[in-house]
């Protein structure tokens, strides 16, 4: 399903929920608002991983983290989500699959008696940057990160070790990709195929145990490594 006649002002939303009353309903829904569009909708995990990879998409919505697991090891398809807002709607209050999709890169975590209003309101303060869920779990991302500050001065240490272990090309396209540039750009810049980028990429974030390129910078700084030359 392609989403005809959008406009740059419009967010757009690609729906993977294996319901089709839900899928239709939802359609319905953001059909109504007139700064977002549906772009493409599926039930299949496979086809919307292929679709992915071609339709410019804004906002994945899904009712299930599953797919994402599959999407991070197809490389195209996670470096084309590494800009994308991810919401999972239908969750539950479970701490383990919480910090999963988190992991995963779910930045709007919803339960399943959120309203439609809810659903809107959470697309649209995605996109102003805002991270969506409920007081209880935001308080145990408050106590994770109390403990990381905590065992700080060892996670330094290790993230050092693992930062000094990058090749000096690893380091300069990293620094890139802390900047905001894209494949293209880096490829561009350094004088390298995209392909050759993106392998160097999915490496990096291997040897750091990074789920996406922008903790790879996250781990690399850590690390006490500058990125800013």
């Amino acid at each position: 399903m392609g989403g005809n006649g959008e406009s740059e002002s419009q967010t757009r939303i690609y729906l993977l929920a294996q319901n089709r009353l839900v899928r239709e309903v939802l359609v319905r829904l953001f059909r109504k608002q007139a700064d977002l569009v549906m772009v493409g909708v599926s039930s299949d995990s496979a086809a919307a991983l292929e679709e992915l990879k071609v339709i410019p998409c804004d906002v994945l919505l899904l009712d299930s983290i599953e797919p994402l697991q599959a999407m991070g090891e197809r490389g195209e398809v996670a470096d084309k989500l590494s800009e994308v807002k991810i919401v999972l709607f239908g969750a539950d209050e479970d701490p383990e699959h919480f910090l999963r999709a988190v992991r995963l890169g779910v930045v709007g975590y919803l339960p399943a008696e959120a309203s439609s209003a809810q659903m809107v309101g959470a697309v649209r303060n995605v996109m102003q940057g805002e991270a969506i869920c409920s007081p209880k779990l935001c308080k145990l991302l408050y106590e994770m990160v109390c403990k990381q500050l905590l065992s700080r001065p060892e996670t330094e240490e290790r993230a050092g070790h693992m930062v000094g272990d990058l090749t000096c090309r690893q380091r300069q396209l990293m620094a890139l990709v802390a900047k905001g540039l894209s494949n293209k750009e880096i490829a561009a810049s350094l004088h390298l195929s995209e392909s050759t980028v993106k392998n160097h990429i999915r490496r990096v974030m291997r040897h750091l145990g990074a789920s996406s390129r922008h903790q790879a910078v996250d781990v690399i700084r850590t690390g006490g490594v500058s990125l800013n030359g």
